[in-house]
């Protein structure tokens, strides 16, 4: 096993988009297919109808090259800016955007999230709707003050982060830093969603090592009210397919919904 903290130049140089796609999100065989993506799919699919949330725009940080996060909040949502630290994933998110014969494939999920709406035959609605409110696709870094810089965005309605602050964030502290200055980035009263792993120190994109911060669910959720959150709403789960281990090493799942006090 490798060891050792990942830098973003080994991210910006080796890390492959397509591999990524291959390993944790092909319909046959990809590790987060499935167990993963259904916990984030319910989730904001109760999220943006039942729970409320809506508004003019929404920021999706730290995408990777992946869409389907994005495929409930695109109906309650004007305006979504979506972003991400690598060129290359940003290049994916153009293709698909685009539809691009070479971007990845997410019918399986679509169609999932649309079986959730209780509309599965419009699928192909779905995704032209997602992409008619994504207006931008920028470069964002989580260690910067002002992640956006030199852009400097104005306070949206909700912040949507799913599998990213593992990657740059060390830990637990640097976790909470970006936390505070997301505040920026969020309107009074706003929210703040993050979905993601526990208990992971590493994962596999192809045959390439990639480290990832460790995190428990009681420093997580001291870390949103240190940064100045309420919590709403906190849902963990665990693992159940212990099948490639070897790959990553998640032991499950959270999702946390916080807001900016007003």
């Amino acid at each position: 096993m490798e060891t050792g903290w990942t830098s973003q130049q080994t991210y910006i140089d080796e890390f492959s988009a397509s591999d990524y796609f291959q390993t944790y999100y092909v319909a046959e065989g990809g590790i987060l297919h499935g167990e993963w993506t259904q916990f984030v799919l319910k989730n904001l699919h109760e999220t943006f109808t039942t729970g409320g949330v809506r508004g003019d725009t929404l920021i999706d940080f730290g995408a990777g090259p992946t869409i389907y996060h994005l495929l409930s909040a695109c109906e309650v949502f004007d305006k979504i800016i979506t972003s991400d630290f690598l060129a290359q994933n940003r290049a994916e998110l153009e293709k698909w955007l685009k539809k691009d014969p070479k971007a990845f494939d997410w019918t399986p999920v679509i169609k999932y999230v649309c079986e959730l709406e209780g509309n599965r035959e419009n699928y192909e609605k779905k995704e032209e709707k997602l992409r008619s409110k994504v207006k931008e696709v920028l470069k964002c870094d989580a260690l910067k003050r002002n992640p956006y810089d030199p852009v400097v965005l104005q306070p949206a309605d909700c912040l949507l982060t799913c599998l990213c602050l593992e990657a740059p964030c060390e830990d637990i502290k640097s976790f909470c830093n970006v936390l505070k200055n997301f505040k920026d980035l969020i309107k009074p009263g706003g929210h703040l969603l993050i979905l993601s792993v526990l208990n992971s120190s590493f994962y596999y994109v192809g045959k390439k090592y990639f480290s990832s911060m460790y995190t428990k669910k009681k420093e997580l959720e001291e870390a949103f009210k240190e940064a100045g959150y309420e919590i709403e709403k906190a849902v963990y789960a665990p693992r159940n397919d212990k099948s490639r281990m070897d790959v990553c090493d998640y032991e499950g799942y959270y999702y946390i919904h916080a807001r900016k006090p007003k």
